[in-house]
């Protein structure tokens, strides 16, 4: 993992090229992690790439309620020469959570950006086939978001199974 001057030369190359891009550099527990304008997120992982981070080894949603912008995604990128690992944050708000897809440069992040757009409601614009892939297409909401209600479907076990209604066997 580069450690926090490696980190700053490649967020300074990435501005060079990008100069709004890179919001921001985080160094924790050894893990170096670059935050990202969400409208931007292509180019730099485009550009990562081309610095040997070929190899997309996670994709995944992240809701921060209350923190505004509370919806984020994160990428975990490897590169397999060197042993090297480098995260990338994009956080938006509800009102406008789309970013670019991946799928064309890393074909595994097909599933979970519709994992995302499922569970989170974030919409990867360009992605093939951009429709839930967990839940049926008629469910309502998105059950991983902080926000979304627990519980109210009951559930059956042998104790209550004569108390619910509606149910039979």
């Amino acid at each position: 993992m580069p450690d926090a001057t490696g980190l700053e030369l490649i967020a300074q190359d990435l501005r060079e090229q990008h100069p709004d891009a890179i919001l921001d550099t985080l160094h924790f527990r050894e893990q170096a992690t670059l935050l990202v304008d969400p409208a931007q997120v292509r180019e730099v992982l485009i550009g990562l790439r081309a610095k040997g981070y070929r190899f997309l080894a996670s994709l995944h949603g992240v809701d921060y309620y209350p923190e505004e912008p509370r919806l984020s995604v994160h990428y975990q990128l490897l590169d397999m020469d060197t042993v090297d690992r480098i995260a990338v944050k994009v956080r938006m708000g509800l009102d406008d959570a789309h970013v670019a897809s991946v799928v064309d440069l890393w074909p595994g992040a097909n599933h979970p950006e519709r994992e995302v757009y499922d569970m989170f409601g974030v919409v990867f614009d360009g992605h093939p086939d951009m429709r839930r892939i967990l839940m049926p297409e008629d469910y309502e909401g998105h059950p991983q978001r902080r926000d979304f209600p627990v519980g109210g479907e009951p559930i059956i076990f042998t104790y209550n199974e004569d108390k619910i209604p509606g149910w039979t066997q």
